[in-house]
């Protein structure tokens, strides 16, 4: 096989690969010449051009599902994951410029990491393949212990990062020996070659603790419950920014690599997994709201409402119809556009110096309204969307989930995302009463006067007038959803499971 044919075979990837040389040379120029602004504008433009790329291939039409290499999957549930990651990854980097502009430390270093972080993001969407599942986990997860420390100076950053490592390091373990026993008796590593003889092999225990360790591990990546103890310390202690892109680009990569191994693999037909999923999903909505609840350090609730936001999207998925997956994908589109928004709050308040500098505090946000109340509306905006409220983009994905449920006739699951929407509208709304009150004489932190006019700002804005928009015509967003699951292998599959 000659280059060109080898090349030709690898196109199918080259938003990773313009994201993987965007990295590249922004090494170069850090070890060239440190300029804060040339690395960062120069990390913008690599990220826009392979959302660009991609943009371009799904507007041509080109959505032929191509297999490259026998690892990866690239067909267009790939494509719009992908560009979630892109968008998400933007905002942070919109986001880390404003935030650690004042930083006296190197500055450079933390595009390099999230760069790399990206390229894992991406490839791990599209895996099809065991190696390629763990390999691309590994470099999306790698760079975000640097990322979340890189804020050393703050204990509470430092403290963030070891957490995330010993814990991470952890599951990955119990992700490779889970894949271990899965080999051992199926004898392939690939999702599509494997359901005939996984389903041969389901009855052998070790075969079903393989299948429960990949599980717990990919649920511990995703901050489900009884996984989900190091989320609001990590959330808390990292820098805002960070926080954003691990709440949100990491998130949309594992979930969109769990649907399409739940699908491929023949998982999801396993009925006593799928009851482990149940339990899991059922825990996660009363965990994160009962403990959101108590909590009066917003970065925290935020953490704990993650929790809960990832038990509802796990009912959509288990809820095993073609709707389903639409609703899982409008449910991540909605989700991802709201915490960027949420976070990107919090980051315009915060800064990278002492343990005082993080606007984390619900204190820090009393009476902003009446200093801030553009910002104060964004908030507001999120906070609903993330109640699901009407008119808001949260509203419309937990609509479709409890559609999702109903249409299945699970009821019970119906009614945990009722009540656990419920309990957290108590605290979203508490959030909001806090904005509006009697202002402190002298706040003790606040967002920069002319936030607004600042890239970030800019992103913050956009992404609550697109939560809105959304909320109110909803249609292009459904449709887009609707568009990559119908052109996807992930409808074979699961029409043949119907």
């Amino acid at each position: 096989m000659n280059f060109t044919i080898s090349f030709s075979e690898l196109m199918p990837l080259a938003p990773v690969m313009i994201v993987a040389l965007t990295a590249i040379v922004v090494m170069l120029l850090t070890a060239i010449k440190r300029n804060h602004n040339l690395i960062a504008t120069t990390s913008v433009v690599g990220l826009n051009l392979a959302a660009i790329y991609i943009a371009y291939t799904a507007y041509t039409g080109h959505f032929a599902p191509v297999n490259v290499m026998g690892m990866f999957m690239v067909d267009p549930f790939t494509m719009l994951y992908q560009f979630l990651i892109l968008i998400a990854a933007l905002a942070c980097c919109t986001l880390s410029h404003a935030y650690i502009e004042t930083y006296k430390e190197n500055r450079e270093e933390l595009y390099i990491l999230l760069l790399s972080s990206v390229v894992g993001a991406m490839l791990l969407v599209a895996s099809s393949h065991y190696a390629a599942f763990f390999i691309s986990l590994e470099l999306m997860s790698i760079p975000v212990y640097g990322m979340l420390a890189y804020t050393y100076q703050r204990s509470q950053s430092l403290e963030a990062g070891i957490k995330y490592l010993v814990l991470s390091a952890t599951a990955s373990a119990m992700l490779l020996m889970g894949m271990a026993y899965i080999y051992a008796y199926t004898g392939s590593l690939s999702f599509y070659d494997s359901v005939q003889a996984l389903m041969t092999a389901i009855k052998q225990p070790m075969v079903l603790l393989g299948l429960g360790l990949i599980i717990f591990a990919v649920a511990f990546k995703l901050s489900l419950a009884p996984f989900h103890k190091w989320t609001p310390d990590v959330y808390a202690g990292a820098p805002a920014p960070m926080a954003t892109f691990l709440a949100t680009a990491a998130k949309v990569a594992t979930i969109g690599l769990f649907v399409r191994y739940l699908l491929t693999s023949g998982a999801i037909l396993v009925e006593s997994l799928v009851t482990v999923l149940i339990v899991i999903a059922v825990l996660s909505i009363l965990v994160g709201n009962l403990l959101a609840v108590r909590q009066v350090n917003l970065k925290r609730i935020l953490g704990y409402s993650s929790i809960a936001h990832f038990g509802y999207l796990l009912i959509a998925l288990l809820s095993m119809t073609y709707a389903s997956l639409g609703s899982v994908t409008v449910y991540v589109i909605t989700y991802v556009l709201t915490t960027i928004g949420a976070f990107g709050a919090v980051a315009l308040m915060s800064s990278p110096y002492n343990n005082v500098d993080e606007a984390e505090s619900l204190a820090d946000y009393r009476g902003l309204f009446w200093r801030r109340p553009i910002l104060t509306a964004t908030l507001t905006v999120m906070m609903l969307s993330l109640a699901g409220i009407p008119l808001t983009a949260g509203f419309i994905g937990k609509f479709l989930v409890v559609m999702a449920a109903v249409t299945t006739q699970h009821w019970f699951l119906a009614a945990m995302i009722v009540v656990g929407s419920g309990i957290g509208l108590y605290y979203y709304l508490r959030v909001m009463v806090v904005m509006y009150m009697t202002p402190p004489d002298v706040p003790r932190i606040d967002a920069d006067a002319h936030w607004g006019t600042k890239v970030g700002g800019i992103m913050v804005l956009g992404a609550a007038l697109l939560v809105l928009f959304l909320g109110i015509y909803p249609d292009p967003m459904i449709n887009l959803a609707l568009k990559a699951e119908i052109l996807s292998p992930l409808h074979f599959m699961l029409s043949q499971q119907q």
